[in-house]
């Protein structure tokens, strides 16, 4: 399970980027007169895109910029596992999922990875290139085990691949994501084994359609 936690070391300030500022002006315009506060989940989102983290400082702003109680915005940041609160790696944040479906094809050895190159989860490295945590489902489940390194799934990974890619990450490289196996997306390893006859797709199967249903026009 992730934790989330205050950073113990924090910047003096934060300032919102003019294309930051401008993005987050654009969510506050979506929302009605009293309802701006609605736009703090994707503002909050905009400020660690930005920084690669929420700070303190950032928390504050947001809370200003949008009228809130700082403790409002601390629980929302808090509550949302998305949300970091501590410095995460210049090169990689790797979030290896540990639910029941990773965890039975591997996932173990994973983490053993990350925690042999980088140290302990939650922890950044000490170049600072690096930061690693177990997270829960991820939503990919027949691609087990797999990991979210930064903003893109890498899926069907042994250790040997987990190695590869921090040593590509390390050496400014931008490893392949996606499966490390011989499949399209979430298809069977392989290819396809059922629909697999092209007429189901090219149209070539399908009846002229004479008259649309429900097409007649409206009397009174």
């Amino acid at each position: 399970m992730s934790v989330r936690r205050l950073a113990k070391v924090q910047p003096a300030s934060f300032a919102f980027s003019k294309e930051t500022k401008a993005k987050a002006d654009w969510w506050i315009a979506k929302y009605p007169a009293g309802r701006q506060q609605s736009a703090v989940i994707p503002i909050l989102w905009l400020v660690q895109k930005q920084e690669g983290w929420v700070s303190e400082p950032a928390l504050r702003a947001i809370a200003d910029l949008l009228d809130m109680p700082y403790i409002r915005v601390l629980e929302v940041a808090t509550f949302y596992t998305m949300f970091m609160l501590e410095p995460v790696g210049s090169a990689a944040l790797i979030q290896v999922c540990g639910t029941t479906p990773c965890m039975l094809r591997g996932a173990g050895d994973l983490m053993k990875v990350c925690k042999d190159r980088i140290g302990p989860k939650h922890t950044l490295s000490p170049d600072g290139k690096f930061y690693w945590e177990e997270v829960e489902c991820l939503g990919a489940c027949v691609n087990a085990p797999m990991a979210m390194i930064n903003d893109y799934y890498f899926e069907d990974l042994t250790a040997s691949d987990m190695n590869q890619i921090i040593d590509d990450f390390a050496a400014g490289k931008t490893p392949e994501r996606g499966p490390r196996v011989d499949r399209i997306n979430s298809a069977p390893e392989g290819g396809p084994l059922t629909l697999t006859d092209p007429k189901l797709y090219d149209g070539s199967a399908a009846k002229p359609i004479k008259k649309l249903p429900n097409t007649e026009p409206v009397t009174a």
